[in-house]
């Protein structure tokens, strides 16, 4: 894998099982391919990107409509998963 720049203009070469290792435990935002965001804590993920979440919001057009205690999500289904601030 290629070094890649930041924003900053650093250069970074974390692998992305480094940066979904370092965000496990934390809040997270998912994004399926439909449009519909989850976000709550990553739990746990597998090697096909399948999420297991806690404490897991659904969110649709922007606006929540379910809470979950816990979410799985095949992992075909994910367009991208980032840290929540």
């Amino acid at each position: 894998m290629a070094d890649a720049p930041t924003g900053d203009g650093v250069v970074s070469s974390k692998a992305p099982a480094d940066f979904l290792k370092s965000i496990r435990g934390q809040r997270v935002i998912v994004k399926l391919n439909s449009g519909v965001d989850y976000k709550g804590i990553l739990a746990c993920l597998d090697g096909f990107m399948n999420i297991a979440m806690e404490q897991t919001e659904e969110y649709v057009n922007g606006q929540l409509k379910n809470r979950y205690g816990d979410c799985f999500i095949r992992g075909n289904n994910v367009l991208y998963i980032s840290p929540l601030a």
